[in-house]
């Protein structure tokens, strides 16, 4: 059995109206379908290595401009305050939970401040969601452009002036906002 399918016709009937064939016709169908999808404008179901492709782009353009950012840990910060406070009121009752909340909030508050990191880093260790939202926020930006891989997509957007800044302020707006992170260009 040979199928062909095009871009326009009922997919989702043809995946329902073949009856009686056997598992390799099932398979070679399926296949087509899947190529089907591709084809489809706003459909592809290869999405994760363009949201890999995003991604990489966020990281050179990140790298390029030597961007570092501190991600705000309050969990830290609160684990040794709360940890000092508990171990000074042990020892001293009542006025040391005052004065080992005071001293752990103050050493807490220096540990987690100035921990800068390079942007790219923290981009690859985002879980898939936040780099979906990325990628949304990205995609926004570069509108119907149409690239193949990572490379075309960093050669397209880099060498474009107007294109390169809006993603970059995209990037920005994203882990300030999203992240809560404090950005700092390198000297």
């Amino acid at each position: 059995m040979t199928y062909e399918l095009k871009p326009g016709s009922n997919a989702i009937a043809y995946l329902f109206t073949v009856h009686g064939e056997d598992r390799k016709d099932r398979n070679e169908r399926n296949d087509h379908f899947i190529t089907f999808l591709r084809g489809v404008k706003g459909l592809d179901a290869g999405m994760a290595p363009r949201v890999d492709d995003v991604m990489r782009l966020c990281c050179k353009i990140s790298a390029h401009d030597q961007i570092k950012v501190a991600v705000k840990n309050s969990t830290k910060g609160a684990v040794v305050a709360g940890g000092a406070a508990f171990v000074c009121g042990m020892l001293a009752g009542p006025p040391g939970i005052a004065v080992g909340g005071a001293v752990g909030g103050l050493l807490g508050s220096w540990l987690t401040s100035g921990q800068f990191k390079p942007l790219p880093q923290i981009l690859m260790e985002l879980p898939s969601n936040q780099q979906q939202k990325l990628y949304n926020d990205v995609l926004a930006v570069i509108g119907t452009l149409d690239w193949t891989d990572a490379a075309q997509l960093i050669a397209l957007v880099m060498g474009n002036a107007t294109l390169q800044q809006q993603v970059t302020a995209a990037l920005l707006n994203y882990v300030s906002k999203e992240l809560r992170a404090e950005v700092r260009y390198q000297d």
